[in-house]
């Protein structure tokens, strides 16, 4: 029996979407990976099971190596875009359950989708990660799954990401963690990189440019409310936090085209 997924990308975060509203298929961590491998599969930096939950739609993410993850801010807006486009639900504001809890959404028929995220807490802990020969000193974020943000004088400072940046202490993150490497360009501006745990670098992250907002306010000293303008490798996004540290995220997200993952179910 084939199966017909969708790809699609916020910020060229990209990700395959299975419709499967009564929970009826089970993708294995080794099926997952194959499907996001660049290589030999489709391609994606995570894949979405689209099921409902007690009639309440719920996004089961996993990252690309098919690792379970809380949240994903780029991943549920994709996600968000998927049920208005295709007529499972309205425009307007709707919510999805998700591991760290449900979010709300707006999301209109075309143009940019807010989600919000929920509560961005500092963990008061100085941290380090280090990459390309360099060490940067940075800030423990929590969205609901572990951040490393840190900053940098000239993102090229950052150099390849081929490897997962060390980070320290290793003790603060017993799961793993995302690393943001953070450059201010501007009043209320800032250029990243990421590296995801579990997919490696990629183009964007929802959750990471939340982490980013908060700690490039506590960077410059910046009371909240805040809103920073984001520009990770894969396009622009906003995040605004408010005065009791909750974030929304603004961005773009575009379903691509429907891909055939049938040979991939097959191991």
């Amino acid at each position: 029996m084939s199966m017909i997924a969708t790809y699609g990308h916020g910020t060229e975060n990209d990700f395959v979407l299975v419709f499967d509203p009564h929970d009826e298929h089970s993708i294995t961590t080794a099926q997952t990976a194959a499907i996001c491998n660049r290589s030999t599969g489709i391609g994606a930096d995570g894949l979405i099971r689209i099921i409902k939950r007690d009639e309440k739609w719920f996004m089961d993410y996993r990252n690309a190596d098919g690792s379970l993850a809380e949240m994903c801010g780029n991943g549920i807006r994709v996600m968000a875009r998927y049920l208005v486009e295709r007529g499972h639900m309205p425009e307007g504001i709707f919510a999805i359950n998700t591991r760290d809890g449900i979010k709300h959404l707006r999301v209109p028929m075309v143009g940019d989708i807010s989600v919000n995220m929920g509560k961005v807490s500092d963990e008061g802990e100085e941290i380090t990660a280090s990459t390309n020969g360099h060490i940067f000193n940075g800030y423990n974020i929590n969205v609901g799954n572990p951040h490393a943000v840190v900053f940098v004088d000239d993102i090229a400072q950052v150099g390849s990401l081929d490897e997962a940046p060390i980070v320290r202490p290793k003790d603060s993150y017993p799961e793993g963690v995302n690393v943001e490497f953070v450059q201010i360009t501007g009043d209320h501006e800032v250029t990243m990189r990421v590296f995801e745990r579990g997919s490696g670098e990629t183009r964007s992250c929802g959750t990471g440019t939340c982490a980013v907002a908060l700690a490039a306010s506590l960077h410059t000293k910046e009371r909240l409310p805040a809103h920073w303008v984001i520009y990770p490798p894969g396009g622009r996004l906003e995040v605004t936090i408010d005065g009791h540290s909750n974030a929304t995220l603004i961005g773009p997200a575009v379903l691509v085209k429907d891909v055939d993952i049938s040979e991939f179910l097959l191991a």
